[in-house]
C-alpha cells in the first residue's frame, strides 16, 4: 500500500487548509484512515480517524474545527481544517490500516499568529 499525502502549507491563525491522503496498491479493504500530527518537540498524536463503516473520532483539541471524510471509493481521506490555531502547527501524517498499518510521508502545516 502506498500513501500519497498532500495539502499542507502555511496559513495565518483563523485560516483553513485541506489535507488529502490517497491510498493505492493491493488491499482488500481499508479498515480505517486517519491523520496524526507531531508538533515540534512533542510526540505524535491522534487528530482524526474514520473507520471503514464511516464512524469518526477526533482529538478534543480539534473537535468542531476539523472534519475528516472520504471519497466514494473510500481510498482517499480528507481532513478539512478550519479556524486553525498556532498550536495546530505540526507535521501531519496519514495512517491507514488494512491487514497492516501504513504511514504516509508527513506534510507540514504551519499556522502563524
Amino acid at each position: 500500500v502506498q500513501l500519497q499525502a498532500s495539502g499542507g502549507g502555511s496559513v495565518q491563525s483563523g485560516g483553513s487548509l485541506r489535507l488529502s491522503c490517497a491510498a493505492s496498491g493491493t488491499f482488500r479493504s481499508l479498515n480505517s484512515m486517519g491523520w496524526y500530527r507531531q508538533p515540534p518537540g512533542k510526540q505524535r498524536e491522534l487528530v482524526a480517524v474514520i473507520a471503514g463503516g464511516g464512524l469518526t473520532n477526533y482529538a478534543d483539541s480539534v473537535k468542531g474545527r476539523f472534519t475528516i471524510s472520504r471519497d466514494n471509493t473510500k481510498t482517499t481521506a480528507f481532513l478539512q481544517m478550519n479556524r486553525l490555531r498556532p498550536e495546530d502547527t505540526a507535521v501531519y501524517y496519514c495512517r491507514v490500516i488494512t491487514d497492516r498499518l501504513y504511514w504516509g510521508q508527513g506534510t507540514q502545516v504551519t499556522v502563524s499568529s
